[in-house]
């Protein structure tokens, strides 16, 4: 399998390679050169051997079979749950997707507890090492801390936006006490930790001489491993050859969902995908109008969504325009310097309006579905969850099948639980002294000089 980059410059990678790099040398996402055809399979496989399976065909040529197999064995045996990714029933033709038994008690989990493995085997063959770069807005740098701290060839810095993300989300980063794991805290929101990163990246010089490498879904590894879970839900409800199932994502990046769309388009039979925003809603806002505009970053308690320019969109848009680099390129710079995106009707009654629904919730209809889940269900959902609920319930037909990806543990976000529900969730108990830790972070500015005098820091120690 070979890689192209979505604004056509780039060096064209095996998977190894597009692994290790990230983002592409040009700006864009790597995607796959072709899609492959993956079938459905047998239920009663377990997640990590049709997780081996689904992935086979995106690194073939690089990661044989058997060591592909036992990456994924080794990676998912850290759940609590041992199917991994469980469905939970919620109703007539509704489902709840759990995939918050990970380590770090989120979806994030199911990739990187992957990656980490990956990235040890890859770097191990190679003798090489690396400095991993990342910007989270809650979930992703617990879950790839957790993924790489007992990665011997790996160095590794995390973004966070400053009093934007849980408590428990913090500490899951700042108590790790690995040497080679830096929490950083910036001064600014979420899209400010990920352009800090995009610039280091953008940067050939400093992204060569302190070997970068990334853990975001700009990293297509990130995405490649969370299309397994579309996959297995439909298999989970025996519904390979029935009715398309549905499925609805809370999102903000755009990466869980692009997922979505990938199992489809390797042949899943997936039907609809709803896409839930909270307020900051700017994909719900491109499905009603077909302009993609930025606006300033709102605060909410779903703090994973708070985010204003969906980076994953770019690999759907270079679909959209037929795999033209030249073009996605273009409109990517005229996004990031006027703020808005357009899609012609043509791409947009092609691409968009036949398969996805969004629609945006608010703190105050986030409350409302925790409390009433709780209520009706006698289950305990968070805040991100809860937003995808909410989409369900307004963009599905009573009769469509639809599972609700669960993406993270109400314990992640218990203020809000609590206040919708009076009832506070519990920690696991690998995490039941968690807010006892001693933390460890680093804070700095929204400055991308300060932030890669720290990153030459960190990658001068290895």
């Amino acid at each position: 399998m070979r890689y192209v980059s979505t604004r056509g410059e780039a060096p064209v990678l095996g998977f190894n390679e597009t692994l290790l790099a990230g983002l592409a040398s040009d700006g864009g996402l790597y995607v796959p050169e072709t899609w492959p055809n993956v079938p459905h399979g047998d239920a009663s496989t377990s997640f990590a051997e049709r997780a081996a399976e689904i992935m086979a065909p995106f690194v073939a040529g690089d990661v044989p079979h058997s060591v592909l197999l036992r990456l994924c064995n080794e990676a998912y045996s850290t759940f609590r749950d041992s199917r991994v990714a469980p469905l939970r029933e919620v109703g007539k033709n509704r489902w709840l997707l759990e995939l918050f038994h990970g380590p770090t008690l989120a979806f994030k989990d199911v990739a990187l507890q992957f990656i980490g493995k990956v990235f040890d085997h890859v770097l191990q063959e190679r003798g090489q090492r690396i400095t991993v770069v990342g910007a989270t807005s809650g979930d992703t740098g617990s879950a790839a801390i957790d993924g790489v701290k007992t990665c011997s060839n790996v160095e590794m810095v995390i973004l966070y936006p400053k009093g934007r993300i849980s408590e428990v989300q913090r500490r899951q980063m700042t108590t790790v006490a690995a040497p080679n794991v830096h929490a950083v805290s910036i001064d600014g929101t979420f899209d400010d930790c990920q352009d800090l990163v995009k610039a280091m990246f953008n940067d050939a010089v400093f992204r060569e001489r302190h070997q970068l490498s990334a853990v975001n879904s700009i990293n297509w590894a990130r995405v490649m491993a969370q299309v397994v879970y579309y996959y297995t839900a439909i298999e989970q409800l025996h519904a390979v050859e029935s009715s398309p199932v549905s499925f609805s994502v809370p999102t903000g990046n755009f990466g869980n969902v692009l997922s979505g769309w990938i199992a489809r388009r390797l042949g899943a039979n997936v039907g609809n995908l709803i896409v839930g925003s909270n307020t900051n809603d700017i994909l719900t806002r491109f499905f009603e109008t077909q302009t993609m505009t930025t606006a300033s970053v709102v605060a909410t308690l779903s703090p994973s969504m708070d985010i204003q320019v969906s980076s994953n969109f770019e690999r759907l848009l270079f679909e959209m325009n037929s795999r033209d680099g030249r073009a996605t390129a273009r409109q990517m710079v005229d996004f990031r310097t006027r703020g808005t995106l357009t899609a012609t009707p043509d791409q947009f009654g092609t691409w968009i309006r036949p398969m996805f629904r969004g629609h945006r919730c608010s703190d105050d209809a986030t409350l409302e579905m925790i409390s009433r889940t709780h209520r009706e269900l006698g289950i305990l959902v968070d805040p991100h969850t809860a937003v995808g609920l909410v989409a369900t319930s307004a963009c599905a037909d009573p009769d469509e099948p639809v599972v609700t990806l669960a993406t993270a543990h109400p314990a992640k976000f218990a203020d809000a639980v609590e206040r919708a529900t009076g009832t506070r969730p519990s920690l696991p108990e690998h995490l039941a002294d968690l807010l006892s830790r001693p933390e460890r972070s680093a804070e700095l500015p929204n400055d991308l000089a300060a932030v890669k005098r720290f990153v030459a820091g960190v990658s001068a120690t290895r």
